[in-house]
C-alpha cells in the first residue's frame, strides 16, 4: 500500500507538472471511486477551474483550485481531494503527450494501461492529463476532503509532538504508529522499517516507552521517511527485504522473526529486538 513517501512523490508530480493547466473536461463516472458524488457532480465542479496547489497530510492530497476562468488565480474553488488506495498512481500526461507516473508501485512491465483502469480523469486545455490510474479501484476522489481526523503528519510531527502521541495509553507501539488519528501517514512497512533502526519490540507497551525511546523511535521515523523519500519508496527500506522465512536482520545476522501486532502482519529482529 502507498505510504507517506509514496504519496509525496504523487504530491510532488501534480505539484511540478499539473498546475495552473485550465480543466476542459472530467471523467467522473465511476460512482465507486468518486462517492459520495454522483456522475457529474465533479465535473460541474471543476470545470473551467484550475489546480493551484497540491497539499498532503499523511495519506491524503488536496488540490487547491482556482476560480472558474482563472487558472492563476488563488486558491478559491473548492478542493479535490486524491487518496490513492492500496496501488494508485497518478499519472500526468504534458501537453506533448509525454506521461510520468507518481504514486504507489509501479507496473512490472511496459503493455499500455488498460483504459478501464482509469477512475479518474481531468482533460486540460492544452491536450494533457491527470489520471488517478488505480487497478484494484481501491481509491478515492471527493470535494472538499475532512482530514480533520488525522494526526499530525509523520513528516512534520515535532520531536516533542510525537513524544506525547507515542508514549500515551497502552497498546502495542507498533499500533499506535499506524492510528493515522495519532500519526499520520505511517503504514505496515514503514512502522516496521522504523522500529528495527529503534532497535525496539514491535509489540512493546506505549505505557512503557522511556523518553529515551521515544526519541530513539523519532529519529529513526525520521530517517526512514527521508531515505524512503529519496529511493522512491518504503520497499527500500533497509530490513524490508529481510521480511521473510528465513530472513536475517541485515545488521547482526540473527533470525527475522513474524507475527501479528495491532492486526497487521510484522517482523522484527530474534535479538536486536526482544525486549528494549
Amino acid at each position: 500500500m502507498p505510504e507517506l513517501p509514496e504519496v509525496e512523490t504523487a504530491r510532488r508530480l501534480i505539484a511540478d507538472h499539473a498546475l495552473h493547466r485550465p480543466i476542459v473536461e472530467v471523467d467522473d463516472a465511476d460512482t465507486f471511486v468518486c462517492r459520495p458524488h454522483s456522475p457529474g457532480e465533479l465535473r460541474a465542479a471543476l470545470i473551467g477551474r484550475a489546480l493551484t496547489a497540491a497539499r498532503r497530510r499523511g495519506k491524503t492530497i488536496w488540490c487547491e483550485t482556482s476560480d472558474v476562468d482563472r487558472s492563476t488565480g488563488s486558491g478559491s474553488g473548492p478542493d479535490l481531494g486524491i487518496h490513492l488506495g492500496m496501488g494508485g498512481r497518478i499519472v500526468v500526461t504534458s501537453k506533448g503527450g509525454e506521461a510520468a507516473e507518481g504514486g504507489g508501485p509501479g507496473r512490472r512491465d511496459a503493455q499500455p494501461r488498460k483504459a478501464e483502469w482509469n477512475r479518474f480523469t481531468l482533460d486540460f486545455a492544452d491536450g494533457g492529463s491527470l489520471v488517478l490510474f488505480d487497478k484494484r479501484r481501491l481509491g478515492r476522489v471527493r470535494l472538499d476532503p475532512d482530514i480533520a481526523a488525522l494526526g499530525p503528519d509523520a513528516a512534520e510531527v515535532t520531536p516533542a509532538e510525537f513524544r506525547d502521541l507515542i508514549t500515551k495509553g497502552s497498546i502495542a507501539v507498533k499500533a499506535r504508529l499506524l492510528d493515522q488519528s495519532k500519526i499520520a501517514g505511517v503504514g505496515n512497512l514503514l512502522a516496521d522499517e522504523a522500529l528495527w533502526q529503534a532497535k525496539i519490540p514491535p509489540a512493546a507497551r506505549t505505557a512503557g516507552l522511556q523518553r529515551k525511546d521515544a526519541d530513539r523511535l523519532y529519529r529513526a521515523l525520521e530517517s526512514a521517511l527521508r531515505s524512503a523519500t529519496a529511493k522512491g519508496g518504503v520497499h527500500t527500506g533497509d530490513v524490508i527485504a529481510a521480511r521473510h522465512p528465513g530472513g536475517t536482520c541485515p545488521r547482526c545476522g540473527a533470525e527475522m522473526r513474524h507475527g501479528t501486532v495491532g492486526g497487521r502482519s510484522t517482523w522484527w529482529c530474534s535479538r536486536e529486538q526482544a525486549s528494549l
